[in-house]
């Protein structure tokens, strides 16, 4: 058992190597071993390339071990056809003696199939190996598959006072500009960027990848009356752009208007707009007034804050929430905080000391 998790470990760190890659599939990490010695490891590299297992099976260099070997691998190899073969079939026709699987898959499609084909070949099979640490790093697609809509992370920087705008809405520059590098970082990891209207009035946000290397979001606004000027950043056809509004469906170019049904709730229809474009993932970067709506619906899975040591003594206040914080560390002047609901899977799943609630205020 202390092997297996040993070289689930390796799976798992190996998987994390197609972040902002792979989406909407999940991150998958594989690893060979024969004789308590590795001797493949592959990694699902980006959408519609190979699988973790085909490209880890593709780097052993002898195929004469499979038969004493056993294949770790952090999701239930996939049992249908998609842009690329099922897996199962092909770990089935190398016949390792074992295969150890981190997460058992929650597509329809998969969900149990890979193992009991594996099952039927007399394959041994175990489950469940860094089960929680599994389900953490693949949160986005676990939520997206189960909950049936993105995973949502709300980033916000805010003063040492407790403002994350001056009066005038001017949210420019609070935080350290390598607190904001990181926040592109974070861009290019997940499949679409949120902002309301008064933050694309007020900031006109390019919502793009331009201090780091990776993919551009597709850029989200919610902008009921279209109040935002077509000269503003948000329509200049440089990035896939939805705008979610009350008053036109229509699309030209590169930018879609999605018109939203008349509701005091527009946040659900719109997450569930997000869904059905298969948008796992959403970041959403303000203002005040869409990140405490997202709160108040309970719609939100990761809260990114920053810190800074600015006062303003006035203005627009930060969101209030009541979450565990999991993380908190000095990035150079600013201090980074992250939280998760109470009722998160990923706090559940802990295995450190107790972490504190903290409301903020």
């Amino acid at each position: 058992m202390m092997n297996d998790e040993l070289y689930m470990q390796r799976a798992l760190e190996l998987a994390t190597l197609g972040r902002g890659q792979v989406s909407p599939n999940p991150m998958v990490g594989c690893v060979i071993v024969h004789h308590n010695r590795i001797v493949g490891e592959g990694w699902h590299r980006r959408y519609g390339d190979w699988h973790a297992e085909v490209n880890t099976i593709n780097a052993v260099e002898y195929p004469s071990v499979f038969p004493e070997a056993t294949v770790y691998v952090t999701l239930e190899p996939c049992s249908h056809f998609g842009k690329t073969p099922p897996c199962v079939d092909l770990l089935i026709r190398h016949r390792p003696k074992r295969v150890v699987i981190c997460n058992l898959d929650s597509n329809p499609l998969v969900s149990g199939r890979g193992v009991a084909k594996l099952r039927e070949a007399n394959i041994e099979v175990e489950t469940g190996v860094l089960e929680g640490q599994g389900r953490a790093l693949n949160s986005r697609f676990f939520t997206y598959m189960e909950k049936k809509r993105p995973y949502v992370i709300l980033k916000w920087a805010e003063t040492a006072d407790g403002f994350i705008a001056r009066t005038n809405y001017d949210s420019k520059w609070i935080s350290h500009p390598y607190s904001r590098k990181l926040v592109h970082q974070w861009r290019a990891e997940e499949d679409a960027i949120l902002v309301g209207t008064r933050t694309a009035l007020y900031d006109n946000p390019r919502l793009n990848v331009r201090d780091w290397l990776g993919r551009d979001p597709v850029r989200v606004v919610l902008d009921k009356q279209l109040q935002i000027p077509a000269s503003h950043h948000l329509f200049d056809q440089s990035q896939a752009t939805i705008c979610f509004n009350l008053l036109k469906n229509e699309k030209s170019g590169s930018i879609e208007f999605v018109q939203l049904e008349q509701s005091r709730d527009l946040i659900k229809p719109m997450l569930e707009a997000l869904y059905q474009r298969k948008v796992q993932s959403v970041i959403v970067e303000g203002g005040s007034q869409l990140l405490q709506s997202l709160i108040e619906h309970q719609l939100w899975d990761e809260i990114r804050l920053f810190r800074s040591r600015a006062i303003f003594s006035d203005g627009i206040a930060a969101p209030a929430f009541k979450g565990f914080q999991v993380n908190h560390f000095q990035w150079y002047q600013d201090e980074f905080y992250q939280f998760a609901p109470f009722q998160s899977e990923w706090v559940q799943s802990l295995t450190k000391a107790p972490v504190t609630s903290l409301q903020n205020q």
